[in-house]
């Protein structure tokens, strides 16, 4: 049976640790396992719970970010922590049921990465067309039939992890990391549970914010569109010139009209600006990433992590 290390980010979700912990425990009582609760600057109990999971289970570990560095660059964190063969990484809101994970397990082998979709999503339309919008987008930055299927529910083999070990930009996404190691992915159907605590974290706007991340920091699929966009338009204007020219050769007159003129200026003023908008994009994330801002950074521990864990990851030393 594989060891396995299940990463979960933690954000507002206090309530619902211990019963996640308990079925995580149950599920795979007969298998070598940790569970590696990555707090992300939660402002509620969530810390506390954890270390108290930490002191009644030799099983739990527990790291706190100084602050909220979202929930991508809080997985990278713990998946860096994780010290068994295999990583299960799921939410912490109940949604994905832990009693699923053998059977993502009894895939790999064949495959590198093996995601839990939801046989039916439990979210409002906006959120869903938002979703399905990101996962458009991933589709694209991963270059897999399966990133429509990609989900926070998803085991992989520890050592893919070597693959993005030396990556520190602070604007990260696990899915397109794992491309990097492998393209061999695949998805199953699993039961996708109402949220028993709270609402959800990720907002229309976060999803949004979290595609554009995708398309720009992994992808040169905006700079390509960018250029048929003006390269359509600039066809468009060689089109205009000869109706003019053809007009002025036939009739003695050219096209009439300030409202023709302005349109004109308009639309090739519009393509520019945003051409110029995405160039602008993909420059600004070079600078960020010239300032070398860290990816995460750990404030607090349980005493398991601190005794077993060596990081590559940035470490707040003020409760040492």
């Amino acid at each position: 049976m594989k060891s396995v290390s299940v990463v979960i980010p933690v954000y507002r979700s206090a309530p619902s640790l211990e019963e996640l912990t308990q079925r995580i425990s149950k599920v795979l009582a007969e298998t070598p396992y940790e569970i590696i609760f990555v707090n992300d600057g939660s402002p509620d109990e969530s810390w506390s719970v954890i270390e108290r999971l930490a002191r009644q289970s030799g099983s739990v570990r527990g790291f706190s970010m100084l602050r909220n560095f979202g929930q991508h660059n809080a997985l990278l964190a713990g998946i860096r922590a994780a010290r068994y063969d295999t990583i299960v990484t799921m939410d912490d809101d109940l949604q994905h049921p832990p009693e699923s994970i053998p059977r993502l397990l009894a895939e790999l082998g064949q495959f590198d990465v093996v995601y839990g979709y939801p046989e039916r999503e439990r979210h409002s339309l906006f959120r869903a067309l938002a979703s399905r919008a990101t996962k458009m987008a991933l589709q694209e930055a991963l270059g897999a039939g399966t990133a429509r299927q990609v989900s926070a529910f998803r085991v992989f083999p520890t050592r893919l992890r070597e693959a993005f070990r030396d990556y520190h930009s602070p604007n990260i996404c696990i899915d397109v990391c794992l491309t990097w190691g492998t393209s061999r992915f695949t998805a199953i159907s699993v039961p996708h549970h109402p949220r028993k605590f709270g609402e959800s974290n990720y907002t229309l706007g976060q999803l949004i914010r979290h595609a554009a991340n995708m398309m720009t920091g992994f992808t040169v699929l905006p700079l390509q569109i960018a250029s048929w966009v003006g390269f359509i338009f600039t066809a468009f204007g060689f089109c205009i010139l000869a109706y003019v020219l053809t007009r002025w050769c036939l009739y003695g007159s050219i096209v009439p009209g300030f409202a023709f003129t302005a349109c004109e200026i308009a639309i090739f003023s519009g393509i520019q600006l945003f051409s110029l908008g995405i160039m602008g994009e993909y420059l600004a994330r070079m600078h960020m990433r010239s300032l070398d801002k860290p990816t995460y950074v750990i404030a607090e521990e349980t005493p398991q992590s601190r005794e077993t864990t060596i990081y590559t990851g940035t470490i707040h030393e003020a409760r040492r």
